[in-house]
């Protein structure tokens, strides 16, 4: 009889161990068993879905949440039917999520529904806050701030009481909603959606769009280092919260620089990628390097002025091979690297000779 991973979590759930003690079975097992074994079970776990029963059951809640806002009047931007019941509906659109996402999380451990159900609560936390500012008299852009920050408290009280790590996520892009609109609300404009983006500008958006995408990544680097065996939901949460830096952190430096243009510029741009896509082999974190992949097909397009067919199917291959080999070096990286703060913490990378 054999323990995996699916064994461990269940055991978590259920109370019968802890967290802690769940990584160190892992941690034991490998040591067992060899790295190259269990690695290839625990390789950063993704899971949107464990069955069908699970698409038909988001199904069923999409279709019982249309029906709901149709029955209710209630959709993100409208308040029309009265500011006290917007918020009366999306405070009991709240109340009834919370014993549904009870059965289909916290009993069922289902993924796909515990997402949908984390975004329903998100809606829910807007069209309250909406309907406030609308209450308030508020303008446009401060309304929009009210409905984020309220959509960001709600998430945020929402995954301390039930852990979901997707509504880490969803707290994040709430609060990011939040700062944007209020800068906006202060006076500042945007010529184009990509200022956000662009750090040379100075605005006030690209600095909070830098700002929260790094606080984002060193939060998900602290769970990542608290599970390095990625057997807890904290790897999870550290897996969305990466998914969320990733994007805002590449694309305000990536961005920025391809804007300047020029052969310093686009220099600097292929060093940067090339240091990010170290980081994502060192954390053992894709997300970093999926969001540079753009930028690096982008310098191909400019520098080669069109005779990029050849350069980008290298670059397929490339990622193919990477990935195909991705445990190989980044065992290499982080042997040839010399000890650093934190480095013991991350997830295992020595490999057996027999298993390479």
């Amino acid at each position: 009889m054999s323990v995996n991973d699916d064994d461990l979590r269940a055991a978590v759930g259920a109370g019968v161990i802890t967290e802690a003690q769940a990584a160190s079975i892992a941690r034991l097992s490998d040591e067992r068993q060899g790295y190259r074994e269990a690695r290839a079970q625990i390789d950063e776990p993704f899971e949107l879905f464990k069955g069908f029963n699970e698409i038909f059951i988001v199904v069923g809640l999409s279709v019982l949440y249309a029906g709901w806002s149709t029955v209710a009047g209630l959709s993100i931007f409208d308040a029309d039917n009265g500011s006290f019941s917007a918020v009366l509906l999306a405070l009991l659109q709240i109340v009834v999520l919370v014993p549904l996402t009870m059965y289909f999380t916290v009993e069922r451990r289902m993924i796909a529904p515990s997402i949908l159900l984390s975004i329903f609560i998100a809606l829910g936390g807007f069209q309250m806050g909406y309907g406030l500012a609308n209450g308030l008299r508020l303008e446009a852009s401060g309304a929009l701030s009210m409905a984020c920050w309220a959509s960001a408290v709600v998430t945020a009280v929402y995954w301390f009481a039930f852990r979901i790590p997707f509504s880490l996520c969803l707290t994040g892009l709430g609060f990011f909603g939040a700062a944007i609109s209020l800068s906006q609300s202060n006076g500042s404009a945007l010529d184009s959606p990509f200022d956000i983006f662009l750090l040379s500008t100075g605005s006030t958006e690209s600095l909070i769009t830098i700002t929260l995408g790094l606080i984002a990544f060193f939060v998900a680097l602290r769970f990542d280092m608290s599970d390095p065996h990625r057997v807890t939901r904290r790897a999870a949460n550290g897996f969305w919260l990466h998914v969320l830096a990733a994007p805002a952190i590449v694309n305000s430096v990536a961005l920025t620089l391809y804007d300047n243009g020029g052969i310093g510029a686009t220099l600097l741009l292929f060093l940067f990628l090339v240091f990010m896509a170290a980081i994502a082999i060192i954390i053992d974190r894709r997300s970093f390097l999926i969001s540079g992949i753009g930028y690096m097909i982008a310098l191909v397009f400019t520098v080669l002025d069109g005779e990029f067919g050849l350069v980008v199917l290298l670059i397929g291959l490339g990622l193919v091979l990477l990935g195909a080999n991705w445990e190989k070096l980044r065992c290499w990286l982080l042997n040839i690297l010399p000890h650093f703060k934190g480095k013991d913490r991350l997830p295992p990378w020595q490999i057996k000779k027999g298993d390479v």
